[in-house]
């Protein structure tokens, strides 16, 4: 429980200086997991929904424990972890998450599973407009994201189908995704921190306040600036206001002072991010809509929200809608508490993992 409460303490630090920022720093504490690797691939000629081509697509990725084959030769143990819109892959490794899942006996147990970690296209070490391209670089959506990491899967790693996908908040989005594009892929899909609707309502207006932040800002010379524009920056800690819990900011700061502080920390950290790689980022969520095809999943699905994700409203009832149409899906909301951190909360998985464990039971036995 010591330990539990000073992960809580450091995510919290973490989280509240989190705007279009990694919730944690490549930098921190990490296990050693099994078979731990990073790499890249390039993916030739990489045709995006927007009708333009990348002659080299660059995917970086993370991979922990071995993969296992069937009679046949084909991998049979294989997870898909996918990461939300300011993450990276390195995100999982943080404690709050990697301890929790994939240490012995865990459910992500990776000694037992051959776990695949991608960068997203425009985040991490993954080709992105900063690389050099800026606004020329190609206008991604998120269906490129899902397809850019299934040739990663098939192509270059030799996985023809996975024990699960699971993802958070952008992850979790691209999660139903996967469901329907590739219904015969995954036997498990766990969408976290996510709703099967298009965005909208409060959930678009404060990614729009970010996008017109941006592309309004007098230093962003339409995407070919020198220096980071320095004006949007003070737009951007709406943001971490729509994903941290109210009660979480009323304890760090129950001052007007205090918050000015966490303010001017937030301000000085998304002034340390590429305002393009942050739009392109924000923009690419315009393609999500996945109400329309919910019928097409065939894989096991859990999907898990929390009461104090303004991200992702209960109050919506989108979910309880949706999950009807998916067969044999299960909803699970996670109540809000004084530890909670609202959408925040999918990246500490002692409030959900018991949830997951349960799942994973409940898989069919590998083919």
């Amino acid at each position: 429980m010591r330990l539990f409460r000073f992960q809580l303490l450091k995510f919290a630090t973490l989280a509240t200086a989190a705007l279009f920022i990694t919730t944690a720093s490549p930098a921190a504490a990490q296990n050693a997991w099994p078979e731990q690797r990073e790499s890249d691939v390039t993916l030739k000629d990489f045709g995006f929904t927007s009708g333009e081509t990348l002659p080299e697509l660059k995917i970086h990725y993370i991979t922990l424990g071995s993969a296992k084959r069937n009679a046949a030769g084909d991998i049979v143990n294989g997870v898909l972890l996918l990461h939300g819109t300011s993450g990276t892959s390195k995100n999982w490794l943080q404690p709050t998450l990697a301890d929790e899942l994939f240490a012995p006996g865990a459910p992500l147990d990776a000694q037992k599973y051959f776990i695949v970690i991608p960068d997203g296209i425009g985040r991490g070490g993954s080709s992105k407009p900063s690389d050099g391209l800026r606004v020329k670089f190609p206008h991604y959506r998120y269906v490129d994201m899902v397809v850019a990491t299934h040739r990663l899967l098939t192509e270059h790693l030799g996985l023809k189908h996975l024990r699960l996908v699971l993802g958070t908040s952008m992850g979790g989005m691209q999660a139903w995704m996967w469901g329907e594009m590739y219904p015969d892929f995954a036997d498990g899909l766990v969408p976290i921190a996510s709703q099967p609707i298009a965005i909208s309502g409060r959930n678009w207006m404060y990614r729009r306040i970010g996008i017109e932040a941006i592309r309004n800002d007098p230093d962003w010379n339409g995407g070919n600036y020198e220096k980071n524009p320095g004006h949007y920056v003070y737009a951007a800690p709406i943001s971490v206001l729509m994903t941290e819990s109210a009660v979480h900011f009323q304890k760090i700061a129950p001052s007007r002072e205090a918050m000015d502080a966490r303010y001017r920390q937030m301000v000085e950290q998304a002034s340390k991010l590429d305002a393009n790689n942050q739009l392109y980022a924000l923009e690419a969520v315009m393609d999500y809509d996945p109400s329309k095809d919910l019928e097409k999943i065939k894989a096991k699905l859990l999907a898990i929200n929390f009461a104090d994700d303004e991200v992702n409203p209960p109050e919506l009832g989108v979910m309880e809608s949706g999950i009807k149409r998916v067969a044999g899906a299960r909803f699970v909301l996670v109540p809000a508490s004084d530890t909670t951190h609202g959408h925040y909360t999918y990246n500490l998985a002692a409030f959900w993992k018991h949830h997951l464990t349960d799942f994973m039971k409940d898989l069919p036995p590998p083919m």
